[in-house]
């Protein structure tokens, strides 16, 4: 059977209508093909687009309102939601919206599955386990600023990698940077008043010190023995802005303890000062860009006191001193799958083979994201840009792997 249109109402509420055909949008608008479509995963979450009338083959579905699907962790978007914006439409918040339709009564997205990790797959507590987690951890260590700020970021913003800190498993958060070199139009900790889109989450308002982080990564290492650390979250600015700090607390944690991997999640930006994490024994890095054309990137980055080239310099160092390397790319259809794009990408990675790209879907309004970086001339399709990384021998995936 064929997709269908789905959309919702103006409370929310979800329809679908087998008489009228959706459109998608991957930078031009068009009908999503059969093999960019999925049920929509366990974990997806639908969205009303308030004052969004869905674009169909035979036109502007008036009076009904887009619906868009964000997905759960390890899937890549391939498409957004085709629409046309009301004069009044509100700005809409910074998640990510991906195209959703309906195919035999069942929602569906446009949507492939990238990657797999226990660690991140969604837990149910039972009433009260995580608070019981973060009391008896947070009493233990009562002056840690580290544990307080991830506590806050387990309870309110639901964060994996800060509920990992308290769960003993995986990926633990070490927050460590209020301040930032860039101005991200898709900020997730500090958007500027007149966007209207409010930052959903606050950013870290202090400078930790290398003992407290030491102190939760050393816990962290002796309960998981293959667990990793990592500086640099979305609670945050830019952590090499800090790397002293960075430095002196990863000479702390290997001065104790051998085993786990100790990652720094970092935009780039600074690659003398990545050096100084890396002589001090910085296992893996995993540098964030949204493209690898300088007029793209620096749209959305808004960069202060540094350049793409920068950023990549980074990601050459750090392969030269064989850290394990990853590629956070924030993806967005119409933008990473532009032929300019692809080429400059095959380009880059042929001469720093990473170790992997981590697709991560770039959280904003679809309109607002192709008003500062353009429309493309040839989108050739998410997939095609996915298996262009792959046909270099590098791996896909959304999560920090140790191997």
């Amino acid at each position: 059977m064929s997709a269908v249109l789905a959309y919702c109402d103006k409370r929310g509420r979800i329809y679908f209508d087998d008489e009228t055909s959706p459109l998608a949008d991957g930078g031009i608008v068009r009908e999503a093909r059969a093999d960019e479509l999925i049920p929509a995963p366990k974990g997806s979450v639908p969205m009303i687009l308030p004052d969004r009338r869905p674009l169909t083959r035979s036109g502007v579905a008036s009076r009904r309102h887009t619906i868009a699907v964000a997905l759960p962790a390890g899937y890549t978007r391939l498409l957004v939601p085709a629409y046309e914006s009301d004069p009044q439409a509100p700005a809409l918040p910074l998640f990510g919206y991906g195209f959703a339709c309906a195919i035999d009564d069942g929602l569906h997205v446009a949507a492939m599955c990238t990657d797999e990790s226990e660690d991140w797959a969604p837990r149910t507590f039972a009433r009260g386990e995580l608070e019981a987690l973060i009391h008896r951890r947070t009493t233990e260590d009562p002056g840690n600023r580290v544990l307080a700020q991830v506590a806050r970021c387990s309870l309110e913003y639901g964060c994996f990698t800060a509920q990992n800190v308290f769960l003993e498993r995986g990926e633990a958060a070490l927050p460590v940077s209020p301040r930032c070199n860039a101005r991200c139009i898709g900020c997730i900790s500090e958007q500027e008043p007149q966007t209207g889109a409010p930052s959903p989450q606050e950013r870290i308002a202090y400078e930790i010190s290398a003992q407290e982080l030491a102190r939760i990564a050393l816990r962290h290492l002796e309960r998981v023995e293959n667990g990793i650390v990592s500086f640099g979250q979305g609670c945050e600015g830019e952590p090499l802005l800090r790397s002293t700090a960075i430095a002196r607390a990863i000479d702390r944690i290997r001065a104790a303890r051998a085993n786990g991997t100790i990652n720094l999640n970092t935009n780039g930006s600074l690659p003398s000062a990545l050096q100084r994490c890396i002589d001090s024994g910085l296992d893996a890095v995993r540098i964030s860009l949204n493209s690898f054309r300088k007029a793209v990137y620096a749209a959305y980055y808004r960069p202060i006191g540094y350049t793409l080239d920068d950023v990549l310099e980074s990601a050459r160092v750090a392969v030269k001193k064989r850290l394990r390397v990853s590629l956070n790319l924030l993806t967005h259809p119409g933008v990473t799958d532009d032929a300019e794009e692809i080429s400059a990408m095959r380009a880059f990675l042929r001469e720093v083979p990473v170790a992997m790209v981590q697709t991560r879907t770039l959280n904003i309004d679809p309109e607002w994201y192709f008003g500062a970086v353009g429309r493309p001339r040839k989108p050739l399709g998410m997939r095609a840009a996915l298996a262009a990384i792959r046909e270099l021998g590098i791996a896909i995936g959304n999560f920090t792997h140790t191997h």
